[in-house]
C-alpha cells in the first residue's frame, strides 16, 4: 500500500491530552470530508481516550458484559466490541486507499503488518491469524491450554472505515492500559483467548517509544511522513 511517488509525504499528529471519542470521531469525518475535496492531505493522528468501549458494525450485544461500567459508543469502523483507555496507543489513519491500490484487504493486511513491524522494534513478535482481525502473541510463558497449545493473547486491535476509498479509524497497541478493563466486553466477539500489553510482557516500554517505532515502521510500510 505505498503511497504514488507525487503523493505528498503524510503528516503527524500526537495529542498530549485524552481525546474524548466523539470528539476524535468527528475531527476525523471532517479531515476526511476535506480530503475528499482536495483541502487536505493524509493524516495519521496519535491520541489516547479516556476508558470506554466501541461498538462496530459487527458488534453483538450479548458481548457487552458490563454495560454500565464505561460510556459506550456506537461506531460505524468494522469489527466488534472494543475497549479504549489511558495507556493503550491509538492511530488513527486517515489515507487515500484510492491512491493506494483500491484493496481494502490489502490495507487492513499493511496495517497489521505495520503493528508486527512496530512490535518487532521492541522484539516481540506479533503475528497473525486467519479469522482473526488484530495482531496476537504466543504466550509461551503461561501454561499450555487443553489443546496443548500454548495460549495466545490480543496486543493491538484493527477497524477501519472507508469514505470516497479515504480510510479513517485505524488501530490501537495496548502498551500500558489497565487489562482489567477489557473484562466488560468479549474483546472483538472472541472469548477464548485474553489480551496483553508491551509492559504486561515484561517490557519497560512508554507511549513515547512506541510513537517512534509507529513512525519508523510507518515509511516502511506505507512510504514516506513528515
Amino acid at each position: 500500500m505505498k503511497a504514488l511517488p507525487d503523493m505528498p509525504p503524510v503528516t503527524w499528529e500526537t495529542a498530549d491530552t485524552l481525546i474524548e471519542y466523539e470528539q476524535a470521531v468527528a475531527r476525523m469525518e471532517a479531515h476526511v470530508d476535506a480530503m475528499a475535496r482536495d483541502e487536505a492531505g493524509e493524516m495519521v493522528w496519535l491520541l489516547e481516550h479516556p476508558p470506554l468501549y466501541t461498538a462496530g458494525t459487527s458488534a453483538d450485544p450479548a458481548d457487552l458484559v458490563a454495560p454500565d461500567r464505561f460510556p459506550v459508543h456506537a461506531s460505524k469502523r468494522g469489527g466488534q466490541y472494543t475497549y479504549h483507555g489511558p495507556g493503550q496507543r491509538v492511530a488513527y489513519v486517515m489515507l487515500d486507499v484510492g491512491k493506494r491500490g483500491r484493496d481494502v484487504r490489502a490495507f487492513v493486511g499493511a496495517l497489521e503488518d505495520w503493528v508486527i513491524r512496530t512490535l518487532a522494534e521492541f522484539n516481540v513478535d506479533g503475528e497473525q491469524r486467519e479469522g482473526r482481525v488484530g495482531v496476537w502473541v504466543v504466550r509461551n510463558d503461561k501454561p499450555l491450554t487443553v489443546t496443548g497449545q500454548p495460549p495466545e493473547d490480543k496486543i493491538a486491535a484493527i477497524g477501519v472505515r472507508l469514505r470516497k476509498w479515504i480510510s479513517f479509524h485505524g488501530i490501537s497497541i495496548n502498551v500500558e492500559p489497565d487489562l482489567e478493563h477489557f473484562s466488560g466486553i468479549v474483546p472483538c466477539g472472541i472469548s477464548e483467548h485474553g489480551v496483553t500489553s508491551l509492559v504486561d510482557l515484561g517490557l519497560p516500554v512508554t507511549l513515547q517509544d512506541v510513537d517512534v517505532a509507529l513512525r519508523k515502521t510507518f515509511d516502511e510500510t506505507f512510504g514516506p511522513s513528515r
